[in-house]
């Protein structure tokens, strides 16, 4: 019997470590004792473990991570008993491997060899392990995972586009089938007992041949629209919506009617959509009001910005949401569509390692305005128009204009309106000549308001930037 430890780093993540559960299974099967845990524990440091697997996630995430490897690496008898795999792991090999010398899994555990077994092919395809991730049942758990009453399965691997902003063409180069929904649900149930929910993590499951037979599959296992989850509380059953999410979110340019109609016939909340790019505004459109009219109710939307966006086409996606909301309304459907907001960062180059890649159209000062509206609204955008309009303004040009308030300003719009700072604000940059104005402006869009008497020996902007200051 061989010491496992499973180890996730301490980023706040919604889902749980999927390849550490199956790899959890997977060392059980050969009777190895298996510990999990999220990220540095003194305690389990000061074990010798004859192995230590370590999942990354984004690469933005890279400080974290490395640290974490580098605080297991005397663990281990030798450091390539340590196994790091999952996203970051797969983009950046080479890096890690030039921070430290471990071995390194990239892709998926679908080919014989990479974990040095002869059957770890399989992996990808057996069941997770659901007690690793439960605190009731892992006294070294102390996060909480708040999707862990509901089956994670997959009905396909890979996706058929090629977008630059993705890593999935990397990590799941090829689109294929997976196995049955229904196969993996009955041995959830089976060894973890029932879940209320059902969440898909495909990338692109409209590509699969097989569609109406995923949909005829989850609604089998229990996720038909309308399905009840069953509660026992104090002796009494209790009646819970069921939803089946696909997480990923939808190919617009995929659906169908047909698609939609059987969309329509399971217990999806939400239905996600991404609308990243504005030449994509009709399609969207069309398949949004598709949705409306089958009856789906709740939408979300994934909203890319910071990539080949500019601010104003941003903006423009965000208020067609608004729009078709009111549409929506008006017609008598009972449809909503919430908004997500999603920053680009890219997974190669200078700017993988943090969250500080700055788009061709955008500036830093931009960035931080959308970050401090998200503040306010909590990372989402609703379907009211009075309250979009508030946080964005009530069109574009108004929108660039709250983007470059102070921060105070935007996340305090309301008490800056009221007292007149807001007004004498504008009056004031308004008063400026155009090179004044252009050398504020310059200074704004850096974001940088430390040591102004450095950048600036100007009293009237100095004055303004003052207010820049204040967080």
């Amino acid at each position: 019997m061989k010491n496992i430890l499973l180890i996730e780093p301490d980023y706040k993540n919604k889902y749980p470590p999927l390849g550490l559960m199956k790899i959890s299974t997977y060392h059980k099967q050969k009777r190895d004792k298996v510990v999990f845990c999220k990220g540095c524990s003194a305690e389990l440091k000061g074990q010798i473990w004859d192995r230590i697997y370590i999942s990354t996630l984004f690469t933005f995430y890279w400080n974290k991570t490395i640290k974490t490897i580098k605080f297991y690496s005397k663990s281990v008898k030798h450091p390539s008993h340590i196994f790091v795999g999952g996203v970051m792991a797969t983009l950046m090999k080479r890096e890690i491997q030039n921070e430290i010398n471990v071995t390194i899994i990239q892709g998926l555990l679908n080919e014989k060899g990479k974990l040095g077994y002869k059957d770890d092919d399989k992996i990808d395809y057996i069941l997770p392990d659901y007690s690793i991730i439960r605190r009731e049942s892992n006294s070294f758990l102390e996060y909480f995972y708040p999707i862990d009453d509901s089956y994670i399965a997959y009905a396909t691997r890979g996706c058929i586009r090629k977008c630059k902003f993705c890593a999935v063409p990397i990590i799941e180069p090829h689109f294929t089938n997976s196995i049955s929904i229904a196969k993996q649900v009955k041995a959830i149930k089976d060894n973890f007992g029932e879940k209320r929910n059902l969440l898909l993590l495909d990338n692109n499951i409209l590509a699969s041949e097989e569609f109406p037979k995923i949909i005829d599959e989850i609604k089998s296992v229990g996720f038909e629209r309308g399905a009840k989850y069953i509660l026992n509380e104090n002796g009494k059953k209790v009646y819970l919506n069921r939803y089946v999410d696909f997480n990923q979110g939808i190919d617009s340019r995929l659906l169908t009617k047909e698609k939609m109609r059987l969309l329509s016939e399971i217990a999806i909340k939400p239905l996600r959509i991404a609308f990243d790019d504005i030449k994509y505004k009709d399609i969207y459109i069309e398949k949004v009001r598709l949705a409306a009219e089958c009856g789906i109710k709740t939408l979300s939307n994934y909203i890319l910005f910071n990539f080949m966006d500019t601010p104003e086409d941003f903006y423009e996606r965000l208020k067609i949401n608004v729009e078709l909301n009111e549409e929506f309304e008006r017609n008598g459907y009972k449809s909503k569509i919430w908004s997500f907001p999603m920053k680009y960062s890219p997974i190669t180059g200078e700017f993988c390692k943090n969250r500080k890649y700055v788009g061709t159209y955008w500036n830093r000062k931009y960035l931080r305005g959308v970050q401090c509206i998200l503040l306010a609204t909590h990372g989402v955008v609703g379907p009211k128009k009075q309250f979009f309009e508030k946080a964005f303004g009530k069109d574009a040009k108004e929108f660039i204009k709250i983007l470059m308030l102070p921060e105070n300003f935007i996340i305090y719009r309301n008490i800056h309106l009221n007292n007149g700072d807001r007004n004498t604000l504008d009056d004031t940059i308004k008063s400026l000549n155009k090179e004044q104005r252009n050398n504020l402006m310059e200074i704004i869009f850096s974001n940088n308001f430390n040591n102004i008497e450095t950048q600036t020996n100007d009293k009237c902007i100095s004055d303004i930037l003052e207010l820049y200051k204040i967080k």
